[in-house]
């Protein structure tokens, strides 16, 4: 059980968690994930970790078939540059590795934003707080409880 699946359980939140045997690749988990789901990359969002130029870590929730937009995410946030964050800085502050980050039930909860194109959809799938472990949960729901904000993130 992972923090992000007892937050929800704790809260009553309707979800379901769905189990895929991860791949060994060091990238692609998303894409990975989608297809042994049998569910669409448009509906599969990993968590991203962002370091703004004021050295603020956020979470930015995007579709695994599309690449964040670094711009668009600072301008959301109010900054003036995001970048990747460390991969060290990322595990410490949030708890999870790198491939199975949770925008939930982080160890210190990040300012979180979602792409909008999650709106389109009754239920999508986000990092359940390992590899191999995806969280199905309303796009409303779950930007609720990282008290997030939907955005245009990707191009």
């Amino acid at each position: 059980m992972t923090p992000a699946i007892q937050r929800l359980d704790q809260l009553g939140i309707e979800h379901a968690v769905h189990g895929y045997e991860p791949a060994r690749a060091a990238s692609d988990y998303g894409i990975d994930a989608s297809a042994q789901l049998g569910v669409p990359a448009e509906r599969v969002f990993k968590t991203l970790i962002a370091e703004l130029d004021t050295h603020e870590l956020v979470a930015a929730v995007v579709p695994v078939s599309h690449r964040l937009h670094m711009k668009s995410l600072a301008r959301a946030i109010g900054a003036k540059k995001a970048f990747m964050a460390d991969r060290a800085r990322v595990e410490k502050t949030t708890g999870y590795v790198l491939g199975g980050v949770s925008p939930l039930g982080q160890k210190t909860a990040l300012r979180s934003v979602i792409d909008t194109s999650a709106q389109a959809f009754d239920t999508i799938f986000v990092s359940g707080g390992r590899r191999g472990l995806e969280i199905e949960i309303s796009p409303d729901t779950l930007c609720a409880l990282i008290e997030g904000l939907f955005t245009d993130l990707v191009r």
